[in-house]
């Protein structure tokens, strides 16, 4: 599986093509998009939306769209954050992880994931840190099964969801 940054166009765009697949891979993961209320309707995700999501996402510079390839294909997208904009908060974040919901079960998460911390501990980074939607049990178990401990309870900073807060060490 490769990792690299979300390449745009001069003008800071997203590439058709690629806009056209993210767009896929949001959209196969309906359930979680109907848990999140990231898209108006989880059933229709245009390309103008994710776009624009992502624009957001990308309006800090200190945020990085990887996009996890395996033989080409676009199986997974993650959204890091390095630093938090609280200021007694030290690690980074990722602030979303997912995988093509066609490929799920077949380790691509996790692979994924793994390779995100070894992003942030070829950094000098010490830990990383994720907040997982209250109502998404399914992903606090794969984050938990990661090594991921939950340190607080809290709403995310963005739509007031509550939230369960994890941290993981990342030893050298």
């Amino acid at each position: 599986m490769l990792l690299d940054p979300l390449p745009r166009t001069p003008d800071h765009d997203i590439p058709a093509p690629l806009l056209t697949e993210l767009t896929a891979l949001y959209a196969s993961n309906r359930e979680f998009q109907a848990l999140s209320g990231d898209f108006p309707d989880p059933d229709d995700i245009r390309p103008e939306q994710v776009a624009v999501a992502l624009a957001d996402e990308l309006a800090n510079p200190d945020t990085e769209v990887l996009l996890a390839r395996d033989e080409g294909r676009l199986v997974g997208v993650a959204i890091t954050l390095a630093h938090h904009p609280d200021p007694d908060d030290p690690d980074p974040w990722i602030g979303l992880l997912m995988v093509d919901a066609g490929v799920h079960r077949q380790g691509y998460g996790r692979r994924l994931a793994t390779a995100v911390e070894d992003r942030f501990r070829s950094a000098g980074r010490s830990a990383v840190r994720l907040a997982v939607l209250a109502n998404n049990p399914r992903a606090l178990a794969f984050w938990t099964s990661l090594g991921y401990e939950v340190i607080a309870h809290r709403t995310d900073r963005a739509l007031g969801r509550p939230c369960a807060v994890l941290r993981k060490p990342l030893p050298v």
